[in-house]
């Protein structure tokens, strides 16, 4: 039964049966009687399809979701629909790559395709790319905890504005979070468990969705409060656009800021490096199977991003900051509705985060200890120094939108673009695929577009950072 579902995978794919029971055989050894080396990517995964997928939209949706809005309003509603969907089939496609080279050496180790490809040079530079994204993604969450979970506590204690206590310090809330919510969820020995955990987190998303969709239709335009709480950002966009205009819909829009629209939005469809993990413990693993968990999780982030991208830009236009949430404060700090939508927020980027540090600990283990068993002591300290690395960076990183733009422009592209191309280039034998065949060239000129679009999106930033405009808008 088993070799009958193998072969049939192999001809859906387009792959010879000896590709794919290699790869069988280099994942299920205990079928095939032969004792090879214990690796920690060498067993049979348990999570259901419909984990895999939470997992997987988990990863994808994170602290990007609230710059889209920010987004929105600096490339206007139908170049952002363009360019939304641009990322997102390009994301689809380059997960293709991704578990295509993987199929062929049954790899399912980021770092190990980048040894298969360029040896140790490219094992190690993937692991560096990984690790830095995933550290900037961390990062970006437990900014968010740091500047949302004091407004919630102030709420909650009645207070109009921080008297400056200990427990509404946006510093030792994130340690504390961080040592009594994300460590023990760290310490987990499998990716899979945290399933549910991202089930819950991405119920906290759709609740906040449903929040930006409903605040539209009770917020008016201009605020009420507008000259007393206008941010930097408003201003701005009042001084370029002028006042009668400024409560309309841009359909086409570009100004300063535009340059940090595309790393934003790839930033938030980059989830390459938990995909090869979340393949190695998905159930019945096949090439399809993981494809179809990719394509269902794209969509439907796709989905939501638009939404609330829209109707988070249909309801402050000119006026939204970089960070949608902090946006909300210029019309009530006490809003019930806001109050709940900024703990479903925390809630889903803190649950987020455990899911984000297994890869950067996999990339790890592949340079520091490639061949050796799994460690509790290791895999406990690694999360530690993580953890604690992470909330060194929150603690002195003045934006969140710095984090968005310069991860979105150089570690984005490199995992979404240039390296899935370049493996697949690199590792699919030219006897199945001759190096001029339409899908290597189609390979090498996606990985080209990854570095066109790296050198434009830093040039774009460095000068906007030059010339002091980009400091609008902060929020933070």
């Amino acid at each position: 039964m088993e070799l009958q579902k193998m072969n049939g995978h192999s001809r859906e794919d387009g792959f010879d049966g000896l590709d794919t029971l290699a790869e069988h055989e280099e994942f299920l050894p205990h079928k095939t009687g032969v004792k090879k080396e214990n690796l920690f990517t060498d067993f049979e995964g348990k999570t259901s399809f419909g984990m895999s997928i939470f997992n997987l939209s988990n990863a994808i949706m994170g602290s990007g979701i609230l710059g889209l809005a920010f987004a929105m309003s600096n490339t206007g509603i139908i170049l952002f629909l363009i360019l939304l969907l641009s990322i997102a089939i390009l994301s689809a496609y380059s997960i293709h790559l991704l578990l295509k080279s993987a199929g062929v050496v049954g790899i399912r180790a980021y770092e190990q395709l980048g040894n298969r490809a360029f040896g140790a040079p490219g094992k190690m530079l993937a692991a560096i790319i990984i690790t830095i994204h995933n550290i900037g993604a961390m990062s970006s969450y437990l900014f968010i905890v740091k500047s949302e979970l004091p407004l919630v506590i102030q709420a909650f204690l009645g207070k109009s504005e921080n008297t400056g206590e200990w427990f509404l310090n946006g510093n030792y809330l994130i340690m504390i979070v961080s040592i009594l919510i994300i460590l023990p969820l760290a310490m987990m020995k499998q990716l899979g468990y945290l399933g549910y955990t991202s089930g819950f987190s991405l119920s906290c998303m759709v609740f906040f969705l449903i929040s930006v969709i409903y605040k539209k239709f009770n917020i008016p335009c201009p605020l009420d409060n507008e000259n007393h709480n206008m941010t930097p950002n408003a201003h701005y966009h009042t001084a370029t656009n002028g006042t009668d205009d400024f409560c309309e819909a841009k359909l086409f829009t570009t100004n300063s800021q535009t340059a940090y629209t595309i790393p934003i939005l790839a930033f938030a469809f980059v989830c390459h490096p938990e995909v090869l993990p979340i393949y190695t413990e998905l159930r019945d693993a096949t090439k399809k199977r993981m494809q179809a968990v990719a394509n269902i999780s794209i969509l439907a982030m796709f989905v939501m991003y638009l939404l609330t991208a829209l109707f988070g830009y249909l309801t402050f236009y000119g006026a939204v900051e970089s960070e949608l949430l902090h946006t909300y404060s210029q019309v009530d700090t006490l809003d019930v509705l806001v109050l709940c939508v900024r703990l479903a927020v925390l809630v889903a980027v803190t649950l987020t985060v455990p899911v984000v540090l297994f890869p950067i600990r996999r990339a790890l283990l592949q340079i520091l200890f490639p061949a050796k068993p799994f460690n509790w002591l290791v895999h406990i300290a690694i999360a530690f120094c993580l953890i604690f690395v992470v909330n060194l960076l929150v603690i002195f990183v003045p934006s969140i939108r710095d984090i968005f733009g310069l991860i979105g422009a150089t570690s984005a592209p490199s995992l979404i673009f240039i390296l899935p191309g370049t493996f697949y280039v690199r590792i699919v034998p030219e006897d199945q695929e001759p190096f001029l065949s339409r899908p290597k060239i189609q390979a090498a000129c996606f990985a080209a577009l990854g570095f066109i679009f790296m050198i434009m999106s830093l040039s774009f930033i460095i000068i906007d950072w030059v010339t002091g405009e980009s400091r609008s808008g902060g929020g933070h």
